[in-house]
């Protein structure tokens, strides 16, 4: 096994730039570039052994109060500022240093001098004046930020009606990408990891969960506590405060959600969960978090699935599917080995940990569901990719694994498909050259051991992987002619070559057969009646409309036959498959069927089902019936959400990008904010991006 030397750091302007490898808790990356943190000027003269948050949450005034301790050792002498990721939203009222066993004045210092300036549009630089006796190297020191925070992006307060029980208010946070400097002072990066426990207090009636590994709750105080005993990353810290109640579905999993919402996601997951768990573990290794808890969160939850250790998020719009619940849950599961446990260090290389849990989410499918039913939801995931590609042209730098984005972008913007899709087909590949899948498993297994708990970068895989594999690097895979590792990582457009999924023919063939006969002119009624939507699984019946969407526009008589064949039929199936027959509805201008389209806007507020309809059709000629749908169900929307709609409702025109342009999140203009898709919101969403359909990017976190 490779073993790497401890890297030293230079700092250049905002840009960091680190010439060694892995990271251990704030010390040490591979070459890559901190463009997204305002901390990125010292993290690395400390080291972050642990923080403390001592939390009120008062739903009346939707604030959190209290304070946070940070534990720091000084690496290099002569520092005198500390500097931390903030946000406007989290007003500081006091600092104060303790440098615990001494005695004196040194003791504890009075509040310390700091200055908030500005670094983005989502965060700003919390400046820290240091007492010259703190900076002593390897001494320990406690920084203590007593704060209040409100409504920032990581934070989202849910009143009453915005819950599925609608009858007590809820709160929930999300950190990822960079959001989590809101919530608390921070190094806001994946780079920086360190344990850490929290106090949390809330009135009667109130249960809080936290991504922690362990919890107790004093019902006469009303104080809950939680300790982390792994480092994780800031971005993994995550709270979630309601009307929640549990059922536990294994001996290590337990469900929680609002009491109207649990017992159809106790029934729709059974045991199946330490099932997907004993087939992660034989093929990655042991589960090193201990507890794996699922939370399901109201539609309000801004993407479908995030990955916080111990604690799954996930929205409970999910729950109408089965086959993508399944697929989302065991996805997040991945990310306890891959994303987690070993975290990609910068987000320009977010395949690390997405394209990795894909790959992992798909090796568990196959063990658990077999190989056709894997190809088939591959196949389907990218057609998606393709689509993607073709809207964006071939030369479009998002399309590259390494992302080079410049200050001041949000790196949630890089939530794309190539993160995901690309970044398997990657993994695939070098699976592919192993000769033997069950090889690249042992080869996992131990990338996991030798990394667990850090922050990496490419190389360190591509490092590791060669010397795991001696005859590998002798033959010289990496510079293989049209194949060479650089070019995947750097090039931009589709996957260089993607897996063999012939295996899953015997799903996705008969698809392909009925796309072809509604493609023929004209269709033949009798063929088609051969082939029974109703006893085909989601993923294909999804295949199957996503393929009729690209094929759109269609002629109005198709569409009629399409809705005589199809539309009563679909109505009976859950919403991934509803979503992709109204999508066909409204780019064709079939008006028969918009009362579907008003019902199912007036029944679903998720962000997930109601942007990629108004996007379409506020793209066409159907803008009057959005607004008027809009103004009936939005009170109904969360406030962030009703934001969005409405600069679709009525900033069309500046929804568009041109295909094959450059988008602004790699060179942004003072003029514009950062973009930010789907996936990350804060209080004021700036314009999407209509050019694609957000059901092509419809992904976990």
């Amino acid at each position: 096994m490779a073993q790497f030397q401890r890297p030293t750091l230079c700092c250049c302007r905002k840009v960091l730039t680190v010439p060694s490898k892995s990271c251990e808790g704030g010390q040490g990356l591979g070459q890559c570039r901190l463009v997204d943190i305002a901390s990125a000027s010292n993290f690395h003269c400390f080291k972050l052994r642990h923080f403390h948050l001592d939390l009120r949450l008062n739903f009346a005034v939707k604030e959190i109060t209290g304070w946070q301790v940070l534990e720091l050792v000084a690496i290099q002498p002569g520092v005198q500022t500390l500097v931390l990721d903030t946000h406007p939203s989290l007003l500081i009222q006091s600092i104060d240093c303790k440098v615990p066993g001494t005695t004196g004045a040194q003791d504890i210092s009075p509040s310390l001098v700091y200055r908030v300036d500005p670094f983005t549009d989502y965060g700003s630089s919390l400046n820290i004046s240091l007492p010259a006796y703190v900076i002593r190297p390897h001494r320990a020191f406690q920084i203590t930020v007593r704060y209040t925070t409100t409504d920032g992006p990581a934070i989202w307060w849910l009143d009453a009606e915005l819950t599925c029980g609608q009858t007590r208010p809820l709160v929930f946070t999300q950190g990822h990408s960079v959001c989590n400097r809101s919530f608390f002072p921070c190094f806001d990066t994946p780079a920086v990891k360190s344990t850490y426990t929290a106090t949390v207090r809330v009135p009667e009636g109130v249960t809080v969960l936290m991504s922690a590994s362990r919890s107790a709750y004093s019902k006469q105080d009303r104080v809950f506590q939680f300790s982390m005993e792994y480092p994780v990353p800031a971005y993994l810290v995550a709270l979630v405060a309601g009307d929640l109640q549990h059922v536990d579905i294994g001996p290590r999993s337990r469900v929680w959600a609002e009491p109207c919402v649990l017992t159809c996601a106790v029934s729709k997951l059974g045991g199946s969960v330490e099932r997907w768990l004993n087939v992660a573990e034989d093929l990655f290794g042991p589960y090193v978090w201990g507890r794996y808890d699922i939370v399901f969160l109201p539609p309000s939850f801004p993407i479908v699935a995030m990955e916080n250790p111990c604690l799954t998020f996930i929205i409970s719009s999910i729950l109408e599917s089965r086959e993508f619940l399944l697929i989302d849950v065991i996805h997040e599961i991945a990310h306890g080995w891959f994303g987690n446990a070993v975290t990609n260090a910068t987000w320009e290389e977010m395949w690390l940990s997405e394209g990795l849990a894909t790959y992992a989410q798909r090796r568990i499918t196959t063990e658990a569901y077999g190989e056709a039913f894997t190809c088939l939801e591959t196949v389907f995931r990218l057609d998606a990719l393709h689509r993607q590609m073709r809207l964006l042209g071939d030369n479009n730098p998002v399309s590259k694994l390494q992302v080079k984005f410049e200050p001041g972008i949000n790196p949630s913007s890089l939530m794309n498909l190539f993160t995901y899709e690309k970044g398997f087909c990657f993994v695939s590949y070098l699976s592919q050259l192993c000769g033997n899948v069950k090889r690249f498993d042992s080869f996992l297994r131990a990338y996991i051991e030798q990394f667990k708990f850090s922050s990496v970068v490419a190389q360190d895989l591509l490092d590791f992987f060669l010397c795991f594999f001696p005859e590998l690097k002798e033959s010289c895979v990496a510079q293989r002619e049209g194949l060479e590792f650089e070019r995947w990582l750097n090039a931009c457009g589709p996957p260089l070559c993607e897996p063999d999924l012939s295996a899953g023919g015997v799903l996705t063939g008969p698809v392909q057969s009925l796309c072809d006969l509604w493609a023929s002119e004209p269709p033949d009624p009798e063929a088609i009646a051969n082939f029974n939507l109703s006893s085909w699984s989601t993923f294909q019946t999804v295949l199957f409309l996503d393929r009729l969407l690209d094929r759109s526009p269609l002629s109005h008589e198709v569409m009629g036959q399409l809705s005589r064949c199809y539309s009563a039929q679909l109505d009976e199936m859950n919403a991934e498959v509803r979503i992709r027959w109204l999508q066909i509805v409204v780019r064709n201008s079939f008006y028969p069927d918009l009362p579907r389209i008003r019902g199912f806007l007036h029944k679903h507020t998720s962000r997930m089902y109601t942007v990629p309809l108004y996007e379409d059709l506020c793209s066409g000629v159907m803008k009057c019936f959005a607004a008027e749908v809009f103004y009936q169900t939005q009170a109904r929307l969360h406030p962030n959400l009703r934001r969005t709609l409405q600069q679709i409702l009525f900033q069309t025109s500046a929804l568009s990008t041109p295909t094959g342009s450059v988008p602004s999140l790699l060179h942004p203009t003072p003029s514009s904010p950062s973009p930010t898709p789907r996936d990350q919101l804060g209080p004021a969403d700036p314009p999407t991006t209509g050019t694609i359909a957000l059901r092509d990017v419809n992904v976990s976190a």
